[in-house]
């Protein structure tokens, strides 16, 4: 039995949903980030970084998600969340799933959850930085119509925790963005997404 801890909408939800595609068998234990349970000697035993997502395996723990969604792939190939048959495809996965969590999410975070809130010139900075990125993933990086081509891989539901924090903030709008947010719509009508999106409280944005 895998063990995943997690917080509700956040960057851990590609790691659950990667889970609920794979068919994994796994429970789920909710870590609030808000009463900093993370912080808490019980987490921090678990992951001493104090963050999540974090995978309880029989081997171990993994941490971050880049490492959790290969390992979900490679240990699910029934599932065919990635393509493991050519060395280069995988690796440009990796690539893929390398910027998400280096690149945009560092760039989106500082935007919607800088602490203490940014305010006016700093503020705009951090929006137009993060603009950026997803302008990347937008006009290069995504290969439709999953992003890495003609097949769903686990790279589509942690792309999708990004699309849905820049659509809930209301700066990831249809006409400049069609392909996110079209991509968007589509991993959220999922049937194991919206498992997912129940199981943390929330709805399709």
């Amino acid at each position: 039995m895998l063990k995943l801890y997690y917080s509700p909408g956040a960057c851990a939800m590609a790691s659950h949903i990667a889970l609920e595609e794979a068919g994994a068998d796994y429970e789920i234990a909710k870590i609030d980030l808000r009463a900093r349970q993370q912080k808490t000697p019980e987490y921090l035993a678990i992951n001493p970084a104090g963050v999540t997502p974090a995978l309880a395996t029989d081997q171990g723990v993994l941490t971050e998600n880049a490492a959790i969604l290969t390992f979900v792939a490679q240990t699910h190939p029934e599932a065919k969340l990635a393509d493991t048959s050519s060395a280069f495809a995988f690796a440009r996965m990796l690539a893929f799933n390398s910027f998400l969590g280096a690149s945009l999410h560092p760039a989106v975070g500082r935007a919607l959850f800088a602490k203490p809130p940014l305010e006016s010139e700093a503020k705009e900075a951090a929006l137009e930085a993060a603009l950026v990125k997803y302008r990347l993933v937008e006009d290069h990086l995504f290969q439709g119509p999953w992003a890495m081509g003609e097949s769903y891989t686990v790279s589509d539901g942690y792309l999708s925790v990004f699309t849905r924090w820049g659509r809930q903030a209301g700066f990831l709008d249809k006409e400049r963005f069609p392909k996110l947010n079209d991509h968007l719509d589509r991993v959220q009508a999922r049937p194991a997404v919206q498992a997912v999106l129940a199981a943390e409280g929330l709805s399709a944005v």
